[in-house]
């Protein structure tokens, strides 16, 4: 085991990759010598070759329509979108061709691509490297949605991915890049991709998050047991596919759901986490579902900290469910 955060549980989980298997390929916009821009690369390229760790230019449809015809060719590829917020110049390629090969070929070609990408807020990043576009890709089938939130879950979740026959967006939560400390094991490891887990238990209320935003949810939790109300905070880990079960038992359990995302409110992903209790846990509410999520604007630059939900505002809707 050995005390990493999130870069460094990424960048042990890529070198396992390439060394298990020759068909694995990284390659993005500065990934190589220099490591990516957030040094997730740092080392690869100098341990294994330029052939399988290289630099591409500035085109992300370039990036990801070359990772689609190395995966129909049998390779592995695994690139890296710099920012997420880059990422929709390639949204056609993503939704229209990669997460479509399966489908259309009746099994035949399965395209396994690991696209990886920095997500989120809390950097200082401005309007253009901040955002959490992870509902835009979780409504389009045959392409799976994977958030870790630790340095344990990203090295087992990534290894899972890599593995996995489909398309995977892989996001990172970049505020916690650095931030987010744990033992890892120095083996390989995959965590199964679709289950989420209870970080703590609890009986008032159900808190669900993802990525960053857990860490915020964690001091919430313990802002709600100094109030004498217990919380059980659900890591959902994928997006897509999504663990039902965990979630329902949970709010079954504690008759209340708050949901935290940094997305922007309306049609993001807590939408669909409501809509579902809503159908099939309905008579076990004994309160309105709430969500803390941004808001719906623009990512803010100066107001980024007002912006993103925090464990203040998910303390404050937890009070609110439970004082129903």
């Amino acid at each position: 085991m050995t005390d990493m955060n999130i870069i460094q549980a990424v960048n042990s989980a890529l070198d396992i990759a390439l060394s298990e298997n020759e068909d694995v390929v990284l390659f993005g916009e500065d990934i190589g010598r220099f490591g990516g821009v957030f040094r997730a690369t740092d080392g690869l390229q100098a341990k294994h070759g330029e052939e399988r760790v290289f630099d591409t230019p500035l085109s992300e449809a370039g990036i990801i329509g070359t990772a689609i015809g190395m995966a129909l060719y049998g390779m592995t590829p695994v690139p890296e979108i710099q920012f997420s917020d880059f990422i929709y110049p390639a949204f056609d390629q993503i939704v229209n061709e990669l997460a479509k090969f399966r489908y259309r070929s009746g099994g035949q070609y399965p395209c396994p691509v690991t696209v990886r990408t920095p997500y989120g807020g809390g950097i200082r990043g401005g309007h253009y490297h901040s955002q959490s576009p992870e509902a835009y890709f979780a409504h389009t089938p045959g392409l799976k949605v994977v958030v870790p939130s630790d340095p344990y879950t990203a090295k087992g979740l990534l290894l899972a991915s890599i593995d996995d026959p489909d398309p995977v967006l892989f996001l990172e939560p970049k505020r916690v890049y650095r931030a987010s400390r744990a033992d890892v094991p120095d083996e390989a490891y995959r965590l199964p991709l679709g289950q989420a887990v209870v970080d703590r238990e609890g009986d008032h209320v159900t808190v669900v998050a993802y990525g960053a935003v857990l860490h915020e949810a964690r001091r919430a939790c313990d802002l709600l047991a100094e109030n004498d109300i217990s919380a059980e905070l659900v890591d959902l880990r994928s997006l897509v596919p999504l663990d039902e079960e965990t979630l329902l038992n949970s709010v079954r359990k504690t008759g209340r759901l708050v949901i935290v995302h940094e997305a922007p409110r309306t049609c993001g992903f807590g939408a669909e986490l409501a809509a579902l209790v809503a159908e099939k846990a309905l008579l076990h509410l004994e309160a309105p579902i709430l969500r803390v999520t941004g808001y719906d604007t623009p990512f803010p630059y100066t107001l980024e900290m007002q912006y993103l939900p925090d464990a203040l505002k998910i303390f404050e809707a937890c009070e609110t469910v439970v004082d129903f």
